[in-house]
């Protein structure tokens, strides 16, 4: 970077309102740095990088990302750089409970703090779990200093007893029901799911890891193209370490979030998001994330893209192979060269570059991974908004990962009142289900849940799967994990909890869904249906006390992201100087 492209001089630094004052509170701050080993040489004159770090021994995505923090630090050395490393919640996916959308919030929250409250000049974000990715970036936008966003990378393809592309998650689910089935033993069960996961990264299918380190890449806040490749090829610490070097020049240069997110690059990211057929949980990151942006985005965009916007990437829940055979094939970058008919090319990322310069000499290698226009996996957008009486706000289906037979089907609903009903009710052989029904899960929302776990692909019950069925129509106000796949309309807003019309279904109504035309419908009277919400009331609260009280209290719905009423807009917010330090 020459010195004509800096905007900013080491006076304007915000570090250098700690580091840089004059007298006593200047002293302080240089000499406990050097209680620490460090030198004057070490930081004073240049921009103090913070590495947000979401590592932790129960996060087993984030295995790596020791080696990979040593090989960003090596970057923003090289690039006149001081890097500090700061830890931060870490969201993993696998042992977090009741659910990881509770503590996206508190990490956004946790991140924008962290920036805030220390002498940081810019930030590299080191994320990849499902939440860290929106967690992250929703806290950074709310900041707005110069970041760049570090994924984790996706875990080998899975193999085993001579079977390969085996997805974590995609996979297993099957392997699940199968064994439920009484098709195999606990042991071969076991081993199996073992043989999907082999090693650190994000799960290798497109579930929600990939899908929003993915649209982080889209929105232009990581290297282009680092999305996909491997969390163990050696282009991963290559790019770990470009990243650090990158951000040293990125705060020279005052490039932050705000003018590299623009709703032009979050359309972008619903657009890819379409050829991906990404993740149901994107919807409510990308509408939680432009929010912190002052940015308008809603289920109209999703479905205006799904409409138009084909899938093109044949990876597994909705297609065949996994995200190593996607990076191989071209990756992300490959993907976007093949849609950007729907994109804005004009749109910057944290290179400083555009989108369009970014994927002008992308290459597909292997065109049944990454499909051409001419030859979708599916003609439309892998996700489809969907409304009625039963979603007046809107609900979600997958609809490449479901039965086709199933897209258009009427019937009657068995109802679970919540989760614990369902687990002592599932697999009971006097239950009143055929594969027709239409299987319901009440109170799994947002409040109801708490924290709107991923229950959404509700397990078929055994008396169904042991006669071959392996897919129904099911119904809930919950998520589904990013690598299932079935005919489960999600996310049904407003929620149960709060006395959505999902609340007031009973055993044997009429349920009508009908994806080629966007509706789901309750097919009960309205003079039945108010007399049932007549009757209704609320259950009693989850939470006395805490931040379970505090995200039940202030978490919006699904088509508002589930962000924080108080942190899901902008304000001034005041940056603290070194006299209050």
């Amino acid at each position: 970077m020459s010195q004509n492209s800096r905007t900013m001089t080491l006076a304007d630094l915000r570090s250098q309102r700690w580091f840089g004052a004059e007298g006593q509170p200047g002293n302080h701050k240089s000499y406990r740095t050097k209680q620490m080993g460090y030198t004057s040489e070490d930081f004073q004159g240049k921009p103090v990088v913070g590495i947000i770090n979401t590592w932790s021994d129960l996060n087993s995505c984030h295995t790596h990302f020791p080696q990979r923090v040593e090989e960003v630090k090596r970057g923003i050395w090289q690039a006149g750089g001081f890097p500090v490393e700061l830890p931060a919640l870490s969201v993993g996916e696998t042992y977090v409970r009741p659910s990881t959308l509770i503590y996206r919030n508190l990490l956004a929250m946790e991140t924008e703090e962290i920036l805030r409250s220390h002498p940081l000049d810019g930030a590299v974000l080191m994320g990849g779990c499902d939440k860290t990715t929106p967690g992250l970036l929703m806290g950074a936008a709310s900041m707005d200093i110069p970041v760049i966003y570090v994924p984790a990378g996706s875990m080998l393809s899975g193999h085993f007893r001579g079977q390969r592309n085996l997805g974590t998650g995609s996979s297993t689910w099957k392997a699940l029901a199968d064994f439920r089935a009484g098709k195999s033993d606990e042991q071969t069960w076991r081993a199996f799911g073992e043989g999907t996961a082999r090693s650190p990264g994000t799960c290798n299918t497109m579930g929600t890891a990939s899908t929003m380190t993915a649209l982080a890449d889209v929105l232009g806040m990581t290297l282009p193209g680092a999305s996909s490749i491997p969390a163990v090829d050696s282009t991963h610490s290559q790019m770990a370490s470009n990243a650090g070097r990158r951000i040293v020049e990125m705060v020279w240069e005052d490039l932050k979030p705000s003018r590299i997110m623009t709703r032009s690059s979050f359309l972008n990211a619903v657009a890819a998001d379409m050829a991906l057929s990404g993740s149901t949980n994107s919807l409510i990151h990308l509408i939680a994330m432009a929010r912190r942006l002052d940015l308008e985005l809603d289920l109209n965009d999703f479905a205006a893209a799904s409409g138009k916007v084909p899938v093109l990437c044949n990876l597994q829940p909705s297609g065949q192979y996994l995200m190593e055979d996607f990076y191989y094939a071209g990756g992300l970058r490959a993907l976007l060269r093949n849609i950007d008919q729907h994109l804005d090319l004009s749109c910057r990322n944290v290179t400083g570059g555009t989108l369009g310069e970014a994927i002008v000499d992308a290459e597909t290698y292997e065109d049944d991974v990454i499909r051409p226009v001419s030859n979708p996996v599916y003609p439309s957008g892998g996700l489809v908004v969907i409304r009625g009486n039963l979603a007046p706000r809107g609900a979600v289906l997958k609809r490449a990962a479901a039965h086709a037979d199933l897209l258009q089907h009427t019937g009657p609903a068995v109802v679970f009142v919540n989760f614990k009903d369902m687990l002592a009710r599932i697999d009971d052989p006097d239950l009143e289900v055929t594969k027709d029904s239409v299987l319901v899960l009440q109170d799994a929302g947002p409040v109801g849940a708490p924290g709107m776990p991923e229950w959404g692909m509700l397990p078929i019950p055994k008396k169904l799967l042991e006669q071959g069925v392996r897919d129904m129509v099911r119904i809930s106000d919950a998520r589904m994990s990013g690598t299932s796949y079935g005919t489960c309309v999600l996310h049904v807003c407003p929620e149960s909890r709060v006395g959505g019309p999902l609340a007031l279904v009973q055993n044997g109504d009429l349920i009508r869904l009908d994806a080629t035309n966007s509706t789901l419908d309750l097919l009960v009277p309205e003079d039945e249906l108010s007399r049932r919400r007549a009757l209704w009331t609320p259950p009693p609260p989850h939470y006395g006390r805490g931040y379970g009280a505090l995200f039940s209290e202030h978490v919006l719905q699904a088509d508002d992201g589930c962000d924080l009423d108080f942190l899901a807009r902008t304000g001034n917010t005041p940056d603290p100087e070194a006299r209050f330090s």
